[in-house]
């Protein structure tokens, strides 16, 4: 027997001036007689936070009243039920450490992102002696970033400046991350996605006025860089790879495209007060839907395989009008039970959610394998609080998605009554992951419930 079969690498890349262009799985990467599951090139599992800021307006129209399979999905929640299949609802974990010492005062929503990956009591101080815990993302990070060019990657929509007004006492680094490499290291979050961009793929390295309006004029693409070497490549490959890669490589293009777009309007329009960053757009829909991409891009070309992202920082002010809400989101969730500032709030709950739907969208429509993205990652999504009126941090809105490379059983409501902490499910979606850690800040055990069929 004669096999002809191109084989390349898992960890291939094309490289030009200024580029590194990784390759997402593509059948040639399987030798040839040997199944996927068997080989190097196997889909590997992914791990994601998408945090949401300020708590929910009502808990009781996020949280299902029945447990288990039979359940009903509430208004907040109602837009993730095109993939219920994959859903896990988790109710009832707590947040312990976002709650004040005797005497500490006020401080909840530094305390609520402080603690929330990292299971410890940050320390109240608004000086440079910031304390907390290592985040269960930087712990993942320690040991699958080994086989990807990023350990991980710390995103938001907010700028990482300490804008606004933070928690009395607290430094405004507690709210405006959630990523911590040591009890002392907190991690900036990056929000402009220029940058992201070309930490991905490489390019120019800086986003200075004059070297971002050269390269708009030369009008290239990070591709042009490396098109010999697509060309050379597609002609060895076979149908069902080229069209992957075309998909790939579309994709791309698309990106570089809405950047240059969101760019020169940055350069051109000079009506405004307050300049957004190069790479930012006006819109909170494009930006975010953007930022989305960009890790679906991260995850399909094995870049990293850890990813966090705030769609707001806590503390946020952010309105939307564009749904129809123009009050500043951090008031409106102090609503003190009026019914019109709760349906406001609502909306915004709600249209978050809408945005991480765009996300399990694009991820399940996405091939890995011999599934989708969505089949092969942990996604988590949820705040660390539950009713923003009262600054509550127990039994917190949080759901998990994706299959975990059939690790995670999903369409099920688990209902926890003893208030085990958060760091419990962090504790076990490491496990799962191939990072066996004996605790987590206050973590006391593993759910095990999480895989039960």
């Amino acid at each position: 027997m004669i096999i002809t079969k191109t084989y390349l690498p898992r960890r291939t890349f094309l490289r030009g001036v200024g580029a590194t262009l990784a390759l997402p799985l593509l059948d040639s990467m399987v030798p040839a007689l040997t199944t996927l599951r068997a080989s190097a090139a196997a889909p590997v599992n992914r791990l994601g936070v998408v945090y949401i800021p300020n708590g929910l307006g009502r808990m009781d129209l996020w949280t299902p009243d029945e447990a288990g399979t039979d359940f009903t999905m509430k208004r907040i929640m109602a837009p993730l039920q095109s993939h219920r299949d994959q859903l896990i609802v988790l109710s009832g974990l707590d947040n312990k450490h976002g709650d004040a010492l005797p005497g500490e005062g006020a401080g909840d929503h530094a305390r609520a992102s402080g603690a929330f990956l990292t299971g410890v009591h940050p320390k109240k101080t608004a000086g440079a002696d910031i304390r907390a815990g290592v985040s269960m993302d930087q712990i993942a990070a320690q040991t699958l970033g080994q086989h990807t060019q990023l350990a991980s990657l710390e995103l938001s929509l907010d700028s990482k400046e300490p804008l606004g007004a933070c928690d009395p006492g607290y430094s405004c680094v507690y709210a405006n991350t959630l990523n911590w490499r040591s009890e002392t290291t907190p991690l900036p979050m990056e929000n402009n996605p220029r940058v992201v961009f070309e930490r991905l793929f490489g390019g120019s390295g800086t986003t200075d006025t004059a070297a971002r309006l050269a390269r708009m004029q030369e009008d290239g693409s990070i591709l042009d860089a490396v098109s010999d070497k697509l060309e050379q490549l597609q002609i060895k490959l076979g149908a069902r790879d080229r069209s992957k890669l075309e998909e790939y490589v579309e994709a791309i293009r698309d990106i570089e495209r809405r950047l240059r777009m969101v760019e020169q309007q940055g350069l051109t329009d000079l009506s405004v007060e307050l300049e957004q960053p190069p790479g930012i757009p006006d819109s909170f829909e494009d930006h975010a839907k953007l930022m989305f991409d960009l890790q679906v891009l991260a995850y399909q070309a094995d870049l990293t395989r850890v990813i966090t992202f705030m769609l707001a920082h806590e503390t946020s002010n952010r309105a939307y009008p564009e749904i129809g809400v123009s009050d500043a989101h951090h008031p409106l969730s102090h609503h003190g039970g009026d019914e019109e500032k709760i349906e406001k709030v609502t909306k915004v709950n709600i249209y978050h959610a809408q945005m991480f739907v765009y996300y399990l969208d694009r991820l399940k429509a996405t091939e890995d394998g011999d599934g989708s993205l969505l089949d092969h990652v942990m996604l988590l999504y949820g705040a660390g609080m539950s009713n923003g009126n009262i600054h509550n941090h127990h039994k917190l809105p949080i759901v998990t998605v994706g299959g975990g490379s059939g690790q995670l059983k999903g369409g099920r409501h688990i209902n926890y009554e003893n208030d085990p902490p958060v760091t419990n499910l962090f504790l076990s979606l490491l496990g799962k992951l191939g990072v066996h850690e004996d605790s987590i800040g206050d973590s006391t055990g593993k759910l095990t419930e999480l895989s039960d069929i």
